[in-house]
């Protein structure tokens, strides 16, 4: 049985192909691995960090082009930030649920609203978990449910998390409908938009998705303080102004976050 350490990198110490182990699958997880120090790779740098044929590298390579997971530029290739749902299975597992759950509920509680955590998916965020006591949002949204990322708190987030190329190309390809007069389209605003949430560490997003509906979101971070997820607390104008909700919310979102982090390093 192969190793469960940094043995997987290394192709010659895998166990023969078997129908208990296939290789092709193998060397597709190593090519994306070869991307884990350097954001572009010529065809020969994969092949050189891999130790897989050349051949074989490049029908792996775009195949990972044509599934929208990897980019070509000349003859450099790239990850595309939809490689990101490889980790999905991962952070939607039974454990994660069973350390976020708890802390979202508590919190939920406390602020008698909806909350939430959610990955990257593309041009949206997937629900993951969520809590909620009594407040009820127009839109019903559940586990699994997708919103678009440019326009809502937890998007921005996430996308605050990625390097600022990947970050624009996301947007490049997101369907920026103006969902309400509120809605912010236009890439370069966004992009500034998405620079202040990286910097203050936290979101908020007002009528820009629903009139009315308004969350504040900060960032789950894994090994690293690699942004993996995002939390967010939402509710509508009815009941909070966006100055309340970040004076009275804020501190408890971020702990909460910080919680979960803790988990996930």
């Amino acid at each position: 049985m192969l190793a469960l350490d940094e043995q997987w990198t290394d192709a010659t110490r895998w166990p023969p192909g078997s129908d208990q182990f296939v290789e092709s699958f193998a060397k597709g997880l190593l090519v994306i691995a070869a991307f884990s120090q350097e954001r572009g790779l010529t065809l020969t740098g994969v092949a050189q960090r891999t130790n897989l044929p050349r051949a074989g590298v490049r029908r792996l390579l775009h195949t990972l082009v044509a599934l929208g997971m990897a980019r070509q530029n000349s003859d450099v290739f790239s990850l595309s930030p939809r490689v990101l749902q490889l980790g999905f299975s991962y952070l939607s597992s039974l454990s994660l649920r069973e350390v976020a759950q708890p802390i979202i509920e508590t919190l939920s509680r406390e602020a008698d609203e909806v909350v939430a955590i959610s990955v990257l998916d593309g041009p949206n965020v997937i629900y993951i978990t969520r809590a909620e006591v009594t407040s009820v949002l127009r839109r019903s949204l559940t586990i699994g449910s997708r919103i678009p990322a440019f326009c809502t708190s937890m998007g921005r987030v996430l996308l605050a998390g990625l390097p600022p190329e990947d970050c624009k190309t996301a947007l490049m390809n997101s369907d920026r409908r103006a969902w309400t007069r509120q809605t912010v389209t236009d890439v370069r605003k966004l992009e500034k938009e998405i620079a202040k949430v990286r910097e203050q560490g936290w979101s908020i997003v007002t009528d820009e998705l629903e009139v009315g509906a308004f969350g504040i979101a900060a960032p789950i971070r894994g090994e690293g303080g690699k942004t993996v997820a995002a939390i967010n607390l939402s509710t509508n104008l009815a009941r909070h102004s966006p100055a309340a909700l970040v004076k009275k919310f804020l501190p408890r979102l971020i702990k909460a976050a910080d919680e979960i982090s803790n988990h996930m390093i």
